[in-house]
């Protein structure tokens, strides 16, 4: 590995890299020109300058190659052609083994909308490696629904396990109101609401949930994009960042003046917060690339845990950082247009799970990074590690 850093770092390869993967120097394409192939007008295409077939990891930096270890692979583990069943709120129970996630909330494969729910569904992990070491291709693990009450509508975000349970953000549905609420991961998957109002009045379409580490407190992003997609009324709030203290029932607002906020993650410190705003993706208003597609950084106050200093961590290329993780080594990742986006703990795009399509959200396991593709869910085996998430 010593010696692949060494011939990245002084830009000649010399074909070291580990399968799989390949390297884009950036200092070779500073300059295009008005006539290059590789000019792009629209940011929900991928940059794919080398031609490489998908998926590939794409290493933007030499620092990446730690992140991917030295032999890392990427498969599709599951898939539902014609159906957005992997879209958003990954949770991985490490006892378990298993990775719950939900269907797309309004997408057009989403089959949902004013008047019919998303689903939550769970893939064994166990199952998936006993299947790869069997093959070098692709496998389809059988995907297990959940069978959740009516009071759960639109699940968007979730973290945990929140001591023993799913903690999820709903998006609401219809008249329906967004949420946050804890599901038993076991049948008959009894759930609890937490929250479903700001002093009496409805929140817009909840989407990211994270607990701060440390604390109870749980910290939550409410855009519109329930209004957007079709499946709730006209927003009545602001787009906001929230936090709710469960235990003396208090809720209020931390950051304001998005666009869109969407995903939502902490430094394992809980010194720094991340917020991604995809305001470039407006539902049925269309794609404005002028709009964010930005994570941004904040400061967490010890004494109110608002954020503050706000400042700008990163912007993608490519359509618009959603879902966020962070992994042991400071690394932050990011579901974009074109895969899975990684940065390290300056800002600097190091490298990327290249899918060359549109990717939500992911979920570090103990088999490596489960990627939320819409109707395909694929597994990175990596050598980065995930932070902790669940909470006891």
């Amino acid at each position: 590995m010593a010696a692949v850093l060494a011939a990245l770092s002084s830009g000649n390869p010399g074909g070291m890299l580990p399968p799989g993967t390949v390297y884009v120097d950036p200092l070779a394409y500073n300059v295009l020109g008005a006539n290059s192939p590789d000019l792009r007008n629209m940011s929900f295409s991928g940059f794919n300058p080398t031609n490489s077939t998908v998926p590939f990891f794409q290493v933007l930096d030499p620092s990446f190659l730690a992140v991917l270890g030295p032999s890392p692979t990427i498969h599709s583990i599951a898939a539902n052609p014609g159906f957005a069943f992997a879209h958003e709120a990954p949770v991985y129970d490490p006892t378990l083994n298993v990775v719950y996630f939900a269907s797309n909330a309004g997408g057009s494969l989403g089959y949902n909308g004013w008047y019919n729910n998303s689903v939550v569904g769970m893939i064994n992990m166990t199952e998936v490696d006993q299947a790869l070491a069997d093959t070098t291709g692709d496998v389809n693990i059988q995907v297990t629904t959940l069978d959740l009450p009516d009071t759960v509508q639109m699940v968007n975000g979730g973290t945990g396990p929140y001591k023993g349970n799913l903690l999820f953000s709903t998006s609401g549905r219809a008249l329906l109101p967004p949420s946050l609420v804890l599901a038993n991961p076991a049948p008959p998957y009894n759930v609890t609401v937490l929250l479903d109002n700001f002093f009496g009045r409805q929140f817009n379409s909840l989407n990211d949930v994270k607990v701060l580490p440390g604390t109870d407190i749980i910290f939550f992003t409410d855009p519109a994009y329930g209004y957007l997609n079709g499946f709730r009324p006209e927003p009545m709030l602001p787009s906001q960042v929230y936090r709710f203290d469960s235990s003396t029932g208090q809720v209020r607002v931390v950051a304001d003046h998005f666009v869109q906020p969407n995903g939502i993650a902490f430094t394992p410190d809980g010194k720094t917060a991340f917020v991604t705003d995809t305001g470039v993706s407006g539902g049925f208003r269309g794609t404005d690339q002028t709009l964010p597609a930005t994570i941004y950084q904040y400061d967490v106050d010890p004494t109110t845990r608002s954020f503050t200093n706000a400042r700008v961590f990163a912007y993608s290329d490519s359509g618009a950082p959603d879902g966020i993780q962070l992994d042991t080594m400071g690394n932050v990742y990011s579901g974009c247009g074109d895969g899975v986006q990684v940065w390290n703990s300056a800002g600097t795009l190091i490298g990327k799970v290249f899918l060359n399509g549109t990717t939500a959200e992911m979920i570090f396991t103990q088999s490596g990074l489960v990627i939320l593709y819409e109707e395909r869910i694929y597994l990175a085996s990596i050598q980065a590690q995930g932070i902790p998430l669940t909470i006891l």
